[in-house]
């Protein structure tokens, strides 16, 4: 156990760990009464896609310019910022849901604002955990406890917006999210920091974009990494969004159905990230990315073509765990072998091919669910996933050789 929260000796990560912990439940349940209200005013699969698009199209179109300015900026002070923009964008939301003003027009446009948003705190959020543990070998827990984190708030987040939409209708959930920011505020706050110090950049945005793009794609091991997870963002995360189509078609249930069937994957990261945070070494992130990939695209397959309820459950478990395996190991590997000048820029193509290329496969997965069906599009993007692992899986060895160096010189390896 003391092995599982080394990186919570650092009193900042502390303290960011309590306040997101309380955050991003409220974060989890917006999600979730988001779909569920789109889902419910208009019945159609093609808005779900059209919502989540909305929301996600920003960090594609400006994440990898945002990492740049994540080189330049102080980190502590972006984050005060985006969690403050967070919070109104929430108090917006929930005002217009309680006073029964919400229109799909509205829930894309204030979508699109938590995109843009997101744009400069994902990247921010990603790099700013360098800063808070202070040694580096404590880096990959840090990370992990942060995916155990959100997945913890996964599992929970759902749960309570599927128990409080029954109750008190969607909008509560947007204003619990909404104040629940305050804690993410407070404890950036009161965090001490010895922050690296800039010389001031010699060149302009754009020449320490092509930079870092240049040196993320023209090296081997982290150009497989971000393309994998591009993969994944387009045709793996989006089976979430076609969630509310199964819980109310094919389970013929409610927001507490949904809530289950996304808790039941909350599970499953929950356990991956406890996984992860239990190893002690950064080597074999590769294997475990490969293995991942497989069962993931195994388990969503199977379940689109269940209509068993506890093997449908069973399945989503089994997927959530196979894919913050993916996305945590690809983390850490990229913030282990990246240079330090260089991280904000490589989180930011990071957050690109994570979180960016989701709108598309949110807009391609609920356009072909109009036309072939939710289960068949989620076992097509599951097909897809299972054949871009195994490509990947070929390229092994030779990012082997390309990494030891680093980790050599880092002492990850011994001499």
């Amino acid at each position: 156990m003391k092995h599982f929260i080394r990186a919570l000796r650092h009193r900042n990560f502390r303290l960011f760990f309590g306040g997101q912990s309380i955050s991003l439940v409220g974060t989890w349940m917006t999600q979730i009464a988001t779909s569920w209200l789109v889902y419910r005013l208009s019945h159609s699969a093609l808005l779900l896609g059209l919502s989540g698009f909305s929301s996600q199209i920003p960090v594609f179109a400006f994440s990898a310019f945002a990492g740049v300015w994540m080189d330049r900026l102080n980190l502590q002070r972006v984050l005060i910022v985006t969690q403050i923009l967070a919070m109104l964008q929430s108090l917006a939301l929930a005002f217009l849901t309680l006073t029964h003003q919400i229109t799909i027009t509205e829930i894309i446009i204030l979508g699109f604002s938590q995109g843009m948003i997101n744009v400069f705190d994902m990247p921010a959020r990603q790099s700013f955990v360098v800063q808070m543990v202070e040694d580096k070998k404590d880096l990959g827990n840090a990370i992990a406890i942060n995916s155990f984190m959100v997945n913890l708030a996964r599992l929970i987040g759902p749960l309570i917006a599927g128990m409080l939409i029954a109750m008190a209708g969607e909008g509560m959930c947007f204003l619990i999210d909404g104040v629940s920011y305050i804690a993410v505020v407070l404890s950036l706050l009161l965090m001490t920091l010895a922050l690296p110090q800039h010389a001031g950049p010699r060149h302009g945005i754009f020449h320490q974009f092509k930079e870092g793009a240049r040196y993320a794609f023209g090296f081997t091991p982290i150009r497989n990494v971000l393309f994998l997870m591009a993969l994944f963002s387009v045709m793996g995360m989006s089976y979430g969004v076609l969630m509310p189509v199964f819980a109310a078609d094919i389970f013929h249930g409610n927001a507490h159905t949904l809530g289950v069937l996304l808790g039941a994957s909350g599970v499953g990261a929950l356990i991956g990230s406890v996984v992860l945070a239990s190893r002690k070494t950064v080597l074999g992130l590769g294997k475990i990315m490969i293995l991942s990939g497989i069962l993931f695209a195994i388990t969503i397959m199977t379940f689109s073509l269940s209509k068993i309820w506890w093997l449908s459950l069973t399945m989503l478990a089994a997927s959530g765990f196979a894919l913050i395996m993916i996305i945590a190991s690809a983390n850490t590997f990229l913030q282990t072998v990246v240079e330090d000048g260089k991280r904000g820029r490589l989180m930011g193509l990071f957050t690109l091919a994570f979180i960016g290329m989701t709108p598309f496969g949110s807009l391609l997965s609920g356009g072909l669910a109009k036309y072939i069906g939710a289960p068949r599009t989620l076992f097509l993007n599951a097909a897809f996933c299972l054949v871009g692992t195994l490509v990947f899986a070929k390229t092994l060895d030779s990012m082997k050789r390309l990494v030891r160096p680093i980790y050599l010189e880092k002492g990850i390896l011994p001499g």
